[in-house]
């Protein structure tokens, strides 16, 4: 199964750090940020990576290059003004193939279990659901969550509501409205396959942290540094 980072966006909250650094590439823990995804990627086993990019991409390409020496091996979607998520992904669907992939936001961490989510991509598909979420606890700058899991039922109402980790597996199928080029948000094309039942989730209660702000940034570095080696 294919997997894609998105790391197109410009990072305004995390400014003036991303001014001369694009946001997947700052450092946390030792390492540039991103590269804690590919790690765990390649672990799991998930070795074809698609990276989109914007601002400054030009570094992410030059530091990772073909991913080799992480263990994966790396295709870019360059995007020159950042097209949005669902218009990011529309683009690169050539890269990512025919069946269910699995998307990561370049400016989360997570601990998530990358092996045991793929397995999931079987239930994924134009006959199945269309995306299935990882939603998580909803964390202090973000109280109300985005929707609200039944089971494994995603909905846009209800309650209690969880937030989206920006990780899950999509079908190509979601983006079949998207023009190539054209920009384009995901949340409009998930509640219209939450509307059709077309969507599934699980409740991730392991490490995740949406890397949004400098604040964030620090605090989750020194957490990383303190623990043993």
């Amino acid at each position: 199964m294919r997997v894609m980072i998105l790391a197109a966006g410009r990072g305004e909250r995390m400014r003036p750090l991303t001014d001369a650094t694009p946001k997947p590439l700052l450092p946390l823990g030792g390492k540039p940020l991103i590269v804690w995804h590919l790690e765990r990627l390649a672990a799991a086993g998930l070795h074809h990576v698609v990276i989109n990019h914007a601002w400054l991409g030009e570094r992410i390409e030059a530091l990772l290059g073909d991913g080799t020496r992480y263990g994966v091996r790396i295709r870019y979607s360059a995007e020159g003004d950042a097209l949005g998520t669902a218009g990011g992904i529309a683009r690169a669907l050539p890269l990512l193939g025919a069946g269910g992939f699995l998307v990561v936001n370049g400016d989360v961490y997570t601990e998530i279990g990358f092996a045991a989510l793929a397995a999931r991509a079987s239930g994924i598909g134009p006959q199945a659901a269309l995306a299935h979420l990882v939603l998580v606890s909803n964390p202090e700058h973000h109280p109300d969550g985005d929707f609200a899991l039944d089971g494994e039922r995603v909905h846009s109402t209800g309650a209690p509501r969880l937030t989206f980790s920006g990780i899950g597996l999509y079908a190509p199928q979601l983006f079949a409205g998207v023009a190539p080029g054209a920009r384009a948000q995901l949340a409009p094309l998930l509640h219209q396959a939450m509307a059709e039942g077309r969507v599934t989730g699980e409740h991730f209660t392991g490490c995740w942290t949406d890397v949004g702000t400098p604040e964030r940034l620090a605090r989750l570095d020194a957490q990383l540094r303190a623990r043993p080696t």
